[in-house]
């Protein structure tokens, strides 16, 4: 007789095989209360927007938890898919997010919350989605503990010069702090529980917590959608229709990147694990981190694209996920010519 899986298992898992669902009725409860409840959003609009804050670290921190410093050494005897994942992250999805923010997206705030998710790296089921692909899991968890470090360096400045074209005023000294409260103190948090757990519990003792952290993250993401859908409620109400270009430029970065990646990666001999190692942390992004900054330094319009993305991401993420046979046999083709060659 098959063993069921424990609990906290079985929750991680129905979370991420219904988040797309739990993210609409999220979006749905949130958007309902903030029309029905205006009056009462706008009196505790400070309260709310504190509660927000505070969901932002909760959904953050365990994320960290499960981030791997450890493994940062490796990047000087493997670079050449960290390498490809920096540019892909830091060169090319701000170029292709550029061209799309001024083709589609021309409402400020919006544009500013597209770019702004659009900058952060590495979605909170990207390493799930490599292990289900059968890709390097080292690969994911490599890339993407190298990519969030790069985050708070490369985010106040792609920022500033966006908001430059759009005129609109980014507080850079309230994103700094943000930065610090919402990436840099729950990493440094993250880092010494993770230590803690491994030197008090083993590594079973860690692994039986992992699931706990994922459902954690997710459960507290969802929460936090809501809200914010809450909190703009009224004036989604009204202007509903601002959200479509975001729709759209979501869909369209999705269909551009993902072929993009997969064509440069063979062309630079990447093998197929480590593509799909690439793949999930380079094309989706951590959607939680940006609503965490912008509700925290800026204000809910901007975490909208951030919170609508996630619709997208997953649906683009499992379909690309079902073409892995398909993938795989095309970097096979490379492997084999690249064998001939040695």
């Amino acid at each position: 007789m098959t063993k069921r899986p424990p609990f906290a298992k079985r929750l991680a898992e129905r979370l991420r095989r219904n988040l797309l669902w739990y993210s609409l009725a999220a979006i749905a409860l949130g958007w309902g209360l903030g029309v029905v409840e205006a009056g009462w959003i706008r009196a505790e609009r400070g309260v709310l927007k504190t509660v927000a804050q505070g969901l932002a670290f909760l959904m953050i921190y365990p994320m960290m938890i499960n981030l791997n410093l450890e493994l940062l050494p490796k990047v000087a005897r493997e670079p050449k898919p960290v390498l490809l994942s920096l540019l892909y992250n830091f060169v090319f999805t701000p170029l292709i997010a550029i061209l799309l923010v001024f083709a589609f997206v021309h409402h400020p705030e919006l544009a500013l919350g597209f770019f702004l998710v659009m900058l952060i790296p590495g979605s909170s089921m990207a390493v799930g989605y490599t292990g289900l692909s059968g890709g390097s899991l080292e690969v994911a968890t490599l890339t993407q503990a190298v990519n969030f470090l790069l985050v708070p360096l490369v985010l106040p400045l792609y920022l500033t010069l966006l908001a430059h074209g759009y005129r609109v005023q980014v507080p850079i000294a309230m994103l700094l702090w943000t930065i610090l409260l919402v990436l840099i103190l729950p990493m440094f948090l993250g880092d010494l529980t993770r230590r803690a757990v491994l030197r008090q519990y083993g590594k079973e003792g860690f692994l039986r917590l992992k699931p706990w952290l994922g459902s954690a993250t997710m459960l507290t993401m969802l929460l936090l959608v809501g809200l914010i859908f809450a909190m703009k409620g009224e004036a989604l109400l009204q202007k509903g229709a601002v959200l479509l270009p975001v729709i759209l430029a979501s869909l369209l970065y999705l269909a551009i990147v993902l072929p993009l990646i997969t064509w440069l990666d063979k062309k630079n001999g990447l093998s197929y694990s480590e593509h799909m190692g690439v793949a999930f942390v380079a094309s989706g992004k951590n959607n939680g981190t940006a609503i965490a900054i912008a509700v925290t330094a800026m204000n809910p319009m901007v975490a909208l694209p951030a919170a609508i993305l996630p619709l997208f991401q997953i649906v683009a993420l499992i379909g690309y996920l079902n073409l892995a046979p398909r993938i795989r046999a095309y970097f096979g083709q490379d492997a084999a010519s690249q064998r001939k060659r040695e």
